[in-house]
């Protein structure tokens, strides 16, 4: 009897929603859009830089979950397109808040850790972190958006060594194509 997993040649894929690198970068470009909205003058090259940013990180986990079907390595390559993208945007509200003079809070700042512990509620969402980023000043909306994007980061560098491990233990889709095509020569 032949493994299930050893025959399928395209394996399960998608399911991106599921993740939580996804639903974390979900919430990040929300709330950027948000931000950019509320303190970067639209026509500003920045605030359309920023949002394209956000959108960037989650557009690619989502198009390489989509794309691991047929290529891990694509996959891989759209994660990390991800986690740059979002490296991008963290150093753009770094920059804010040190162009406008605000703090940049210490990871063991009383509101960090209250933005911080925010993830472990079940079904967060953008509505989750809203006052944080609409009803509060620059310096708490730029901070929670740090807060948020180096947990999405966190998830993103976890996922990226999760996928690196299954590619050098599994191979990729060129691999499963060969040992395929090598099992039904044999076969005959």
């Amino acid at each position: 009897m032949t493994d299930h997993k050893e025959t399928q040649l395209i394996p399960p894929h998608g399911g991106y929603q599921d993740l939580q690198s996804y639903q974390m970068s979900e919430i990040v470009y929300d709330a950027t859009v948000v931000f950019c909205d509320r303190f970067i003058n639209i026509r500003s090259r920045t605030h359309d830089q920023m949002v394209q940013a956000a959108r960037s990180g989650k557009q690619n986990i989502a198009e390489g979950s989509m794309a691991s079907g047929t290529s891990r390595k694509f996959e891989l390559k759209l994660v990390g397109v991800a986690r740059a993208s979002l490296e991008e945007l963290l150093l753009d509200f770094k920059d804010y808040l040190r162009q406008k003079g605000l703090p940049l809070w210490a990871k063991d700042h009383p509101k960090a850790n209250e933005v911080r512990k925010l993830c472990y509620q079940k079904n967060r969402s953008y509505t989750t972190y809203k006052t944080y980023i609409e009803a509060s000043p620059p310096e708490v909306a730029a901070n929670t958006m740090v807060c948020l994007i180096h947990q999405t980061n966190y998830l993103l560098d976890r996922q990226l060594r999760s996928l690196e491990k299954e590619f050098l233990n599994d191979g990729g889709f060129t691999e499963r194509l060969y040992n395929a095509r090598s099992r039904s020569r044999r076969k005959k």
